[in-house]
């Protein structure tokens, strides 16, 4: 191990790694100390490896955007049956009564970042299950296909059975009536931003990571926000200063945090189920 990250990064290292516990559903955390300084580490299973690559990938696309911090990659690379990837020690901090508004400021800037097409050039994971992020030009049909559709599909698959698997591919058949009078831009995606995964380094500026990265309407990164908590009222305001959502956006907040817990339950099955059912029946009454 510590050979291929020598490799990697072209720094020394030495003593041994402290255990920093899981991150990203898939991959264990470690500490290791550089002739540089503190580095970063994630390592996971070889079969990992090309969603660990996605994940360097997607963070170096982030930092070109040049809007809010990400960890820096230092490195990628295979060990034995291992794959690594080191990253930027970033130390955090305490946030300050500004980081949440800056971190909203700088999240729409993020969102400027366009491309021609929904998607990305290649696929990543949301968690630890795949995205697939085919390229189109057709946002409704991306979403409704490689978002929604997949996850119902998977959670047929996974033995998740009942009507309410029709009612949601019924749904991805009427996902247009939502989307009158709005046309999404291919924006620039965290794509997995609960309150988990972002922090204030020692300065009190905002840092993201663990990203999902692809290009799709920017209202599904702000959507997640909301899911699982962790954003407070200056984060809205900062966003709202920099760039205004469409009035639009609280009705498709469900369809957009539907994805997450249709993968939820895909990955812990528990009480998401039912969750998923309740969404799946608000969304329709809108679509009917």
């Amino acid at each position: 191990m510590r050979a291929a990250l020598e490799a990697a990064t072209g720094l020394k290292f030495r003593g041994v790694p402290a255990s920093l516990g899981s991150g990203g559903g898939f991959a264990s955390c470690q500490r290791w100390e550089s002739d540089a300084g503190s580095v970063f580490v994630k390592v996971a299973p070889i079969a990992r490896e090309a969603a660990l690559e996605a994940e360097a990938a997607a963070l170096r696309e982030l930092a070109a955007a040049d809007a809010v911090r990400v960890p820096a990659v230092l490195g990628f690379g295979t060990s034995g049956g291992q794959a690594i990837l080191a990253l930027e020690w970033i130390e955090f901090g305490s946030a300050r009564t500004s980081t949440e508004a800056r971190l909203g400021e700088q999240l729409a800037r993020l969102h400027r970042t366009k491309a021609a097409l929904f998607g990305w050039h290649r696929d990543n994971t949301i968690g630890a299950t795949p995205q697939c992020n085919d390229l189109t030009t057709d946002w409704v049909e991306f979403f409704a296909q490689r978002r929604l559709g997949f996850q119902i599909d998977l959670a047929e698959r996974s033995g998740h059975g009942g009507s309410w698997l029709e009612q949601g591919r019924l749904l991805c058949d009427r996902l247009g009536a939502l989307f009158a009078g709005y046309s999404p831009l291919p924006s620039l995606l965290h794509g997995d931003l609960w309150g988990g995964n972002w922090a204030a380094d020692a300065s009190g500026a905002p840092v993201i990571f663990d990203p999902a990265t692809y290009y799709g309407d920017r209202e599904a990164d702000l959507a997640m926000t909301h899911l699982f908590g962790g954003f407070g009222r200056d984060f809205y305001a900062g966003y709202e200063r920099a760039w205004p959502l469409d009035r639009g956006a609280g009705t498709r907040r469900d369809l957009y945090n539907l994805y997450h817990v249709l993968n939820h339950l895909n990955l812990f099955g528990g009480g998401y189920r039912g969750q998923a059912e309740r969404m799946i029946e608000r969304l329709l009454a809108e679509v009917r």
